[in-house]
């Protein structure tokens, strides 16, 4: 299965080593305006998306640009008709932008996919399967508590991705969203939300702290609790970027620092491991490449996507809401699907 890759900035090297750890699949190329960068892959090198496209007839597009390119790159990625289109996120300029994207796309006929891989980290999939399977009984509340370290100080993020200091919308807008769509795979859409969102890094234009507050359905109420100037106790802070807490009748799922997992029952002290630490050393446990596995998975037999972009609508709709929230300081409803 062949794999054309746009974009060659910073997160594009797991985009790079998730391809190539996947059997049957060949990166055919790459392009990028930086074209040192682009040649650093070591791939072959496109001056542009259309010659790209035109050379290498790729099986999957992936689009790894910032939000400003990706409604020009789906268009013209959808005219020469490959098999699927992965786009990173935030997922366009707009959600006008994005639905109309979505909807180019699904006339078309041709999967576009949200490259949102959170959901893909090992330990939310193992925490899946344990609620699915009834381990803390009938789930009632979560808690996450964000705390990646990384924002302290006039050098804040310039190190790794220094454009975060110029977005007026930050934590919610570039990462909260991460939990947005993980707390609906695990618990379905969410009905309400309420949002604090406040600003503690003045280097910065936009909000790095905050507290967002999710009803799900079946009574289940999330707390995220992101707070990028603090960290928590792991080697490596953005492994899991935080700690969480997952009740319900019978018992806690407690998501440790480390990716590791742990159960107790209710009524007990003992904690029981039920998933051991991620000792990949791969941003989120090698998550970009299970999304990827996951993509090239179903288009080999035909199994539905997960995150294609009309689903991933209600994750900007979402996001929208809690904006909304944080401005007017008041709960709003989710609309009725």
């Amino acid at each position: 299965m062949k794999v054309a890759c746009l974009g060659a900035g910073y997160f594009s090297q797991f985009h790079l080593s998730g391809w190539r750890a996947i059997d049957g699949v060949e990166v055919v190329g790459i392009s990028d305006l930086d074209g040192d960068a682009a040649r650093a892959t070591g791939l072959p090198v496109y001056p542009t998306l259309t010659d790209m496209m035109a050379h290498t007839s790729p099986d999957i597009l992936d689009i790894i640009i910032p939000p400003e390119g990706h409604a020009e790159a789906i268009r013209e990625g959808l005219r020469h008709a490959p098999r699927a289109i992965i786009c990173q996120k935030p997922f366009c300029t707009s959600i006008d932008e994005a639905r109309e994207m979505a909807l180019l796309a699904q006339e078309a006929g041709i999967p576009l996919i949200v490259h949102e891989n959170f959901r893909f980290q090992p330990w939310y999939r193992a925490l899946r399967t344990l609620l699915d399977d009834g381990a803390i009984s009938t789930p009632l509340q979560a808690t996450f508590r964000m705390r990646p370290g990384d924002g302290q100080g006039p050098d804040a993020y310039l190190a790794r991705q220094p454009y975060f200091q110029r977005l007026t919308r930050f934590l919610v807008h570039e990462t909260a969203v991460h939990w947005v769509d993980t707390f609906r795979y695990l618990f379905g859409n969410p009905t309400s939300v309420y949002a604090d969102l406040r600003q503690l890094n003045p280097a910065i234009a936009g909000e790095d702290a905050g507290y967002i507050l999710f009803d799900h359905p079946g009574g289940v109420r999330v707390m995220f609790d992101g707070n990028r100037l603090l960290d928590h106790a792991a080697e490596n802070t953005r492994c899991t970027m935080g700690e969480g807490l997952f009740e319900g009748t019978g018992g806690s799922i407690t998501l440790r620092g480390d990716g590791s997992l742990y159960l107790r029952a209710f009524g007990q002290q003992d904690e029981v491991r039920v998933l051991p630490p991620d000792n990949s050393g791969i941003f989120g446990g090698d998550c970009a490449r299970h999304l990827q596995a996951h993509v090239v998975a179903a288009l080999s037999d035909g199994g539905g996507f997960e995150n294609t972009a009309i689903d991933y609508l209600t994750v900007l709709e979402v996001k929208e809401l809690v904006y909304q929230s944080s401005f007017l300081n008041k709960k709003i409803e989710m609309a009725r699907q």
